[in-house]
């Protein structure tokens, strides 16, 4: 279906007119009964794609995932001393 409406109707509702053109109904702008422009949805209005760090989503799940235990310990600061130096990390002689 196609509606014609004029350039001072289009002005005062414009909101109302891009709903029914993206719902996929025809909108022409005309002025003095001459059609002058055409009210289309723009195509593609999808999910974006990932971008820049596009490489990193097979690593996310790694990134994400608690640490390990030890690791865990480590980070704070049960292995430390008063000092903060990690005990037991170079080997005994």
């Amino acid at each position: 279906m196609s509606v014609t409406v004029n350039v001072a109707e289009a002005k005062a509702q414009l909101s109302k007119l891009l709903d029914r053109a993206v719902a996929g109904e025809e909108v022409v702008i005309a002025r003095a009964g001459k059609p002058m422009a055409r009210l289309v949805p723009v195509a593609g209005q999808g999910r974006r794609p990932l971008g820049l760090l596009a490489h990193w989503a097979p690593y996310l799940d790694a990134l994400t995932a608690p640490l390990p235990p030890d690791v865990q310990a480590a980070v704070e600061g049960e292995d430390s001393d008063e000092y903060g130096i990690t005990k037991g990390v170079l080997p005994k002689p």
